[in-house]
């Protein structure tokens, strides 16, 4: 089994503290090592197994990294991908788990040392639950990892990045950061969205009479409100190009329940079944996913 030596979590949440507990159960690192603000949660991380050790400072948390990947909010991302790539050894790899890609990856490319060390990542898994208490080690197993080289990304490290995230489980699609924001804007933070805005729409008092379809429909909605804002955020212009589209379907829906058309009423739901039942079967969780490209889990 390949080791990668020396790993540095920068941000110990669901998701590094996932990726800590894959490298460890599956003894691909020879240490891992937490970055973290909250000595307290970085104490937590250790004690569920998920790091070997843990700082609150980060020269000395990269100061003998092999990799470095970086699991904070996606407005923090640019930064601390600069600074573990000035303050880590000069081989190391740093990468990312961040849910968007093209602001991160242009702040990174103007530095010098930072395009020579990082290849952005988005392993597209997770859940609404947060915090390193809620860490998986099979989190990542047969989800996309989403890598957005640019053609100022270094083979050897792109090389890495593919075997690190191949190594915790994930299936690898490339391509570059645009289209990775546009897609995702449809398929994760569009659905994210219209989850709270159905949830702000029933009334409390209704609540006695919702079911399933609420339930399903709503569950992102009690996600980490700050996580998601600053997702939308730093994806805006390609989540109002997303709301317009879903605007446009329910327009059409609007139109065709004004005309009294029954007919018109079944094909325009037509429509979205045939393209759910598209979303196949996952063996792991009796829910549906994509099998070839970017799937709406963290769900970010």
């Amino acid at each position: 089994m390949t080791s990668f030596g020396t790993v540095t979590i920068v941000g110990v949440g669901l998701i590094g503290g996932s990726i800590g507990r894959a490298l460890k159960a599956r003894a691909l690192a020879a240490r891992v090592v937490g970055v973290g603000r909250n000595e307290a949660r970085l104490a937590e991380a250790v004690r569920l197994g998920a790091l070997d050790e843990a700082t609150t400072d980060l020269a000395a948390g990269v100061a003998g990294a092999d990799v470095v990947v970086v699991c904070t909010p996606v407005s923090q991302v640019a930064l601390f991908v600069l600074r573990a790539a000035a303050l880590g050894p000069s081989d190391v790899l740093v990468t990312d788990a961040g849910s968007t890609k093209r602001t991160i990856v242009e702040a990174v490319e103007e530095d010098a040392r930072g395009r020579a060390t990082f290849v952005a990542a988005h392993p597209i898994a997770g859940s609404e639950r947060s915090g390193v208490g809620h860490a998986d080690a099979d989190l990542f197993v047969d989800r996309v990892c989403v890598l957005t080289p640019t053609d100022q990304t270094p083979t050897d490290r792109l090389e890495r990045a593919r075997a690190f995230w191949s190594a915790l489980g994930c299936r690898l699609v490339e391509t570059d950061p645009a289209a990775h924001d546009r897609t995702l804007a449809l398929t994760s933070h569009l659905p994210h969205a219209v989850a709270a805005a159905l949830a702000a729409t029933v009334p409390a008092d209704s609540l006695g009479l919702a079911a399933g379809a609420y339930r399903d429909g709503t569950r992102v909605a009690v996600s980490d409100g700050a996580l998601w804002a600053a997702i939308f955020h730093e994806n805006r212009a390609c989540l109002l190009s997303a709301i317009d589209r879903f605007t446009d379907q329910l327009q059409s829906f609007r139109r065709v329940l004004e005309a009294d058309d029954p007919a018109a009423l079944l094909a325009w739901w037509e429509v979205a079944r045939v393209n759910r039942s598209r979303f196949p079967l996952d063996r792991r969780s009796g829910t549906t996913r994509p099998v070839s490209g970017p799937e709406a889990a963290n769900e970010h």
